[in-house]
């Protein structure tokens, strides 16, 4: 299992849905990282203990296949469902306001958070993830037919042969560098075995559908939070492109290019995403405490 420890004390909250697991390092404005489908915090490893001495770093596992602790079985786990999810961990943490770090389908969740409760969310970074009608990306729709033909306990066992979890379709061409085998195994541990953290993660990815992705887009020129899009260049499945249009529609965005680095931006670039967190934290935290003119 992947040592934990660099996402600081492990503590759990009550929400509607059930328990969010989560860890938590560091002071001052609350950062909530939001990781994608099959994985959980741990994708943020490299990335908080460079951030901690500037924010509250906060990494729950949502509730996306990798989580340890299953929801009631009549959780709402569509996209708006899982931005309310989000709002209600934030409530459950006595947090009014915070920064949401996405990435993958977890960038998809920010930016409807953003749009559904902009309320609630003091800036936006997106790292590479899904955006307009990339939800899942092509290479991922497999796992909706596989979910709505009831094969995903098959799908999800699968990952037990040799080579499969490192595999194209699955997570090979996320990073440049392979996941370490203890993350990844710690990734793939909870669905392979408890069936009602496969009945979440089948909820999850059957509602995974452009309708949602491509209305978030809609509304983000109303989000008037500041926005960082730091985004690898060199990505299989979200293309940099998207970042640029993301760019243009966000009023208060930045695009900070990340040169080397594919989907897990956290993972084969930790320096530099932790590096453009940390001056996008400065200067936007100046600007709200600056005087008016």
């Amino acid at each position: 299992m992947a040592d934990r420890s660099a996402l600081g004390e492990k503590r759990q909250v009550r929400v509607p849905n059930g328990t969010v697991v989560y860890q938590e390092r560091g002071e001052g404005d609350p950062v909530v990282f939001v990781h994608g489908f099959l994985v959980d915090s741990t994708l943020w490893r490299k990335v908080v203990p460079l951030v901690a001495d500037d924010a509250r770093c906060i990494t729950p596992d949502w509730p996306l296949g990798s989580h340890r602790k299953a929801l009631k079985a009549d959780a709402d786990l569509t996209p708006p469902g899982l931005a309310r999810h989000i709002v209600d961990t934030l409530d459950a943490l006595g947090i009014e306001r915070a920064t949401l770090v996405g990435n993958d389908s977890g960038g998809a969740l920010s930016q409807i958070t953003a749009t559904l409760y902009p309320d609630r969310v003091e800036r936006l970074v997106l790292t590479n993830c899904d955006a307009f009608d990339n939800f899942p990306p092509k290479a991922f729709r497999y796992l909706r037919v596989a979910a709505k033909a009831g094969l995903m306990p098959l799908l999800t066992q699968s990952m037990r042969l040799p080579g499969a979890a490192r595999s194209p379709i699955a997570f090979g061409w996320l990073t440049k560098r392979p996941v370490p085998s203890d993350v990844l195994r710690g990734w793939l541990e909870p669905a392979l075995s408890d069936k009602d953290i496969r009945r979440d993660a089948r909820k999850v990815v059957l509602d995974m559908v452009p309708r949602y992705t491509l209305d978030a887009a809609e509304k983000l020129a109303g989000f008037e939070g500041p926005a960082l899009l730091a985004w690898g260049r060199d990505d299989r499945f979200f293309p940099y492109e998207h970042a640029e249009r993301l760019a243009k529609l966000i009023p208060d965005a930045r695009l900070v290019p990340i040169d080397d680095s594919r989907t897990f931006v956290s993972e084969d670039q930790p320096e530099a995403l932790a590096a453009a967190m940390r001056e996008f934290l400065a200067a936007t935290s100046e600007r709200r405490v600056a005087p008016a003119a």
